[in-house]
């Protein structure tokens, strides 16, 4: 049997990084020239059509939920990403729920959106007043954090429109190494608006676009994307009656997760 010539498997290693740093580039790409050509093109011509501001915001999401979808399929079909995919049936059809995941990647909203028809989801002030993609998020009807004095308010509302609204009680990717911890932000809204909870416990391995990565970081190999979708629970389940206080909880739900996480 014929040796590997020296420095074949590093050849080949850099290789495959390289053909996955194009691959990563082409779907960023993509994503910011797709969200600049539907707010331009696309999106005006969804609002000729009949139905009020509801109807134009669900069509709108149903154009980010397909192009999501689509770009997880290119990033399967290059043997990029692979995903794992537990229980999702229990994304189907949702009404007013809060689905609340940890946030390994970059890559998990994407996830989520394209598993969860009609999802609404909270998003950072920079990607709101994004030259690329701030135009999608607004015309999606999505809802910016940084304004706490409505926050609660616009979920409430969106929930109480039998919407599923999408929370990394985190507020931000977990930083590796790090472990989890939750804000009172989602705990808040809970206790709100009085709807049950939907827990999604994400992994990424090996950890692809985490807290602080770039866009180029990219393993030599494949990446798998887990979500495992848990039953339904209401903050009641998770705290007593006389102690369901946002902070109390908060901590109930970060320990919700982390036992899930420590689960092979």
């Amino acid at each position: 049997m014929a040796a590997a010539m020296p420095g074949t498997g590093h050849s080949m290693a850099t290789l495959s990084v390289l053909w996955r740093v194009a691959v990563s580039g082409f779907c960023f790409a993509a994503v910011m020239l797709g969200g600049v050509a539907f707010s331009l093109v696309l999106f005006p011509l969804l609002r000729l059509l009949p139905g009020g501001r509801f109807e134009y915001e669900r069509r709108v999401r149903a154009v980010v939920r397909l192009s999501f979808a689509a770009l997880l399929r290119i990033l399967q079909a290059t043997r990029m990403l692979r995903i794992e995919a537990h229980n999702t049936a229990r994304l189907r059809q949702l009404g007013p729920v809060l689905v609340l995941a940890n946030h390994p990647s970059y890559l998990d909203i994407v996830v989520l959106i394209a598993h969860i028809p009609n999802a609404v989801c909270v998003v950072k002030s920079k990607l709101w007043n994004s030259p690329f993609l701030g135009g999608v998020v607004r015309a999606a009807g999505y809802i910016r954090n940084d304004e706490p004095e409505t926050l609660i308010s616009n979920c409430a509302e969106r929930l109480a429109a039998g919407l599923p609204l999408i929370i990394f009680p985190e507020g931000t990717r977990t930083a590796p190494g790090e472990p989890l911890h939750f804000v009172r932000g989602a705990a808040h809204i809970a206790l709100s608006a009085g709807v049950p909870i939907l827990p999604v416990v994400m992994r990424c391995e090996p950890r692809v676009l985490g807290k602080g990565a770039k866009w180029y970081e990219m393993p030599a190999r494949v990446f798998r994307i887990d979500l495992d979708v848990q039953p339904a629970i209401t903050p009641a389940a998770l705290v007593a009656k006389e102690r369901a206080g946002a902070r109390s909880l908060t901590h109930a739900l970060e320990r919700f997760f982390v036992d899930r996480l420590a689960m092979p």
